[in-house]
């Protein structure tokens, strides 16, 4: 479940990311946790409200085997143009985010990163697997497998009983 032909990988912990300053993170970390992986970008319209309910969920799930795991993006209209330190900074300085921001990824296209061509692979929407905008959230169980996943209109705060259920399953 999840693979596809250009992502053999089966589970979000089989991938290796870049922190914010380009440093390798096995995601093999989170095993166990459930993670809510987000491609976030500062200058956009749904940023404030984004980045103020992650910083809230996180808060109040952090100490329940819960990790956001935040992915800034520049492919749509260029709304996060500065570097990933850039994003980390804006992030924790200015929505208090305790919870991970990696470096900058691209989500679509030929160079996608590899775990978003998974993530891609694993939720498709019925208008096929491309990610329209900034903060589509995927919900990953603690086996590393997506179980759901949101487009940009679907607010953090909304999706709060499915991390609880993700969290109350073995």
């Amino acid at each position: 479940m999840g693979a596809s032909a250009s992502v053999p990988e089966r589970s979000v912990h089989q991938f290796t990311v870049k922190d914010s300053s380009g440093k390798d993170l096995n995601l093999s970390i989170y095993q166990g946790k459930v993670l809510l992986i987000v491609n976030v970008a500062s200058k956009c319209g749904f940023t404030e409200t984004n980045y103020t309910q992650l910083t809230e969920l996180y808060r109040k799930f952090k100490d329940q085997d819960f990790e956001i795991l935040a992915f800034p993006c520049n492919q749509f209209l260029y709304q996060e143009p500065g570097t990933s330190q850039d994003a980390h900074e804006f992030a924790c300085t200015r929505f208090k985010a305790e919870y991970p921001v990696f470096q900058k990824v691209r989500v679509n296209g030929q160079n996608a990163a590899p775990l978003y061509k998974f993530l891609k692979a694993s939720k498709p929407t019925f208008l096929g697997s491309r990610i329209k905008w900034n903060f589509t959230k995927f919900l990953v169980g603690k086996d590393g497998l997506v179980i759901d996943r949101y487009g940009t209109m679907v607010t953090p705060l909304s999706i709060e009983k499915d991390i609880k259920k993700a969290l109350e399953d073995a």
